[in-house]
């Protein structure tokens, strides 16, 4: 294995962060979401309502931990780059691949979250179908 550089880790920077705007984008939409079916609950109370925060909270539950895992690995890429800046190639190393691993995982979530999201659209659509 050629040696680990600087620049090896920097390259993560961008993907991740756009990665983390994507992640923010969809936890703020939810939050707006959340807010008007509360809102809609109160004037209304309704079972589908109920449902459609239950499926939420499971969307926001998987959300938070894309951010986190996310976070964390551009966190040890930071790090990863600093061992680099002073010699110690096999922590750097290991903490990359962690902070790769961290990464394949929050992209997994994220496929995830997908699947459940289309299902409640879906749900939606089959709704107006009848």
């Amino acid at each position: 294995m050629e040696q680990l550089t600087l620049t090896t880790p920097a390259l993560l920077f961008s993907a991740i962060s756009l990665l983390l705007l994507a992640y923010t984008n969809r936890f703020l939409a939810y939050a707006s979401i959340v807010r008007g079916l509360h809102a809609r609950h109160k004037e209304n109370p309704d079972n589908l309502i109920v449902g459609q925060i239950q499926n939420l909270r499971k969307r926001l539950v998987l959300t938070r931990s894309m951010q986190m895992l996310g976070i964390g690995s551009l966190l040890l890429c930071v790090l990863c780059m600093f061992l680099v800046y002073i010699d110690q190639q096999m922590a750097a190393e290991i903490i990359f691949g962690i902070a790769l691993i961290m990464l394949i995982i929050s992209l997994g979530i994220s496929v995830r979250e997908i699947q459940i999201s289309v299902k409640a659209l879906d749900l939606h659509l089959s709704d107006m179908e009848i």
